[in-house]
């Protein structure tokens, strides 16, 4: 193979940055990110107004903006989140109807001492939220509800509910634009979803934030009221258990660490399940899964400020929890503290732990449901080997210090770093 002179690569890389640039042109034109002109889309669409409380306006303003000048989207990635964003608009607009018809019905349907699991990102979670979603007595909102929360006409030709299907086909076609999802978050249509999910239809969610680089809207949601996005998230539920029988919530995101206070607010009987894994760790999966979820949208980034983000959201969502415990001792009995590796090692166990805790039984059919899934969950198809600290260019000892002067700095005395390497 001929290789290329310097002249040669240097027009070379003209040519692919011109062709970057005239996509990145092309696209803002067919796909702006603007507030009012994709609410404007929506509602022409449904043939819908009203998008109810809470307002959307500001925190909408506020996400194109930081999507239009920060996030460095690439023309696929504008694309997705333009339709996105709009589907959002779509479903806000016709949940509001259609909430407005069943309000009597919403309002007497009550959801009782609800259990949310949160904690670290990436230290178990995701698998604690699918165990105790197989037993019966609970409910979790799976992924196609969230997505399509409105009942359609059902196909007289097949069982299965139409909303699945279409949840399958947009995840086969996630899974096609990030063939590495599976190795880091799998997700179907069946499966519990996050709250995250759930507030992103107030636009206050940390969903956008996980998907993209947008600082100023990151800075904005921490900032911010949350109260409405949990005020909304509870008319959501009131809204899917009118399906059927009441059950026992089990609700799930690592984000609910910014906004106890508001969620205990909106939901005073609730239980909270925090999760703990080693720091490094926790950082090592999740630098792995912020490459594939934002590669689906955006152009590469420098992966050392990568980690340096990374770890200082790790730190801030540390400090956020433990600040909260601190300062709410009267909450201390609601909340449960569960062990990445001690689930890992035996999962039933902990989850028995757990129902103790709420003074409930685990019934024996619903344990053989757990244990089934447990010998499912342990391995994805698609999933590969996960990389090592040293494979994402993590240095162990040097990052473990750097947390720990960030703690030092912001004054996190009550951060523990204790399992964090130490340099001998």
């Amino acid at each position: 193979m001929q290789r290329l002179t310097i002249t040669e690569w240097r027009r070379f890389r003209g040519w692919v940055g011109g062709c970057r640039s005239l996509g990145d042109v092309l696209s803002r034109q067919f796909w702006p990110l603007n507030g009012e002109a994709l609410c404007a889309e929506a509602r022409q669409r449904t043939g819908l107004t009203d998008f109810g409380v809470p307002s959307i306006e500001t925190a909408l303003s506020i996400l194109v903006n930081s999507l239009e000048l920060e996030a460095d989207l690439h023309p696929l990635g504008r694309f997705l989140m333009w339709v996105h964003l709009r589907g959002l608009l779509e479903t806000r607009l016709r949940l509001t109807q259609a909430w407005r018809e069943h309000m009597e019905a919403m309002d007497t349907s009550l959801i009782q001492r609800p259990v949310f699991i949160t904690g670290m990102p990436r230290s178990g979670s995701t698998f604690l939220h699918e165990l105790m979603a197989e037993d019966p007595e609970n409910r979790a909102p799976r992924v196609w509800e969230v997505m399509f929360p409105i009942p359609t006409r059902k196909d007289v030709w097949s069982s299965v509910d139409p909303r699945i299907r279409k949840a399958e086909a947009c995840l086969w076609w996630f899974r096609r634009l990030a063939p590495l999802a599976d190795a880091v978050y799998p997700m179907r249509a069946s499966t519990p979803h996050e709250c995250v999910g759930i507030h992103s239809y107030t636009m206050l969610s940390q969903e956008f934030v996980i998907t993209c680089r947008i600082p100023a809207y990151e800075t904005f949601l921490r900032g911010g009221n949350l109260g409405p996005a949990y005020a909304w998230q509870k008319r959501f539920l009131q809204y899917l258990q009118l399906s059927g029988p009441h059950k026992n919530w089990i609700l799930k995101s690592p984000e609910h660490v910014y906004g106890l206070d508001h969620l205990l607010s909106v939901f005073p009987d609730a239980v909270i399940i925090q999760t703990h894994r080693n720091p490094l760790e926790v950082l090592r999966s999740s630098l792995q899964l912020n490459e594939v979820l934002e590669g689906v949208f955006a152009y590469p980034s420098d992966r050392a400020q990568t980690r340096i983000r990374e770890a200082r959201s790790l730190i801030e969502s540390m400090d956020s929890i433990r600040s909260f415990r601190k300062a709410h001792p009267e909450f201390a009995g609601r909340f449960i503290d569960v062990d990445y590796d001690e689930l890992i090692a035996d999962p039933l166990e902990v989850v028995r732990r757990i129902y103790q805790r709420l003074n409930r039984h685990l019934v024996v059919p619903a344990s053989e449901r757990l244990q089934r899934l447990a010998a499912r969950r342990s391995r994805y198809k698609g999933r590969h080997a996960s990389p090592t600290l040293a494979d994402l260019g993590i240095d162990e000892v040097f990052e473990s210090q750097r947390l720990a002067a960030w703690r030092s700095q912001c004054n996190l005395s009550d951060t523990d770093f204790s399992s964090f390497p130490q340099q001998g």
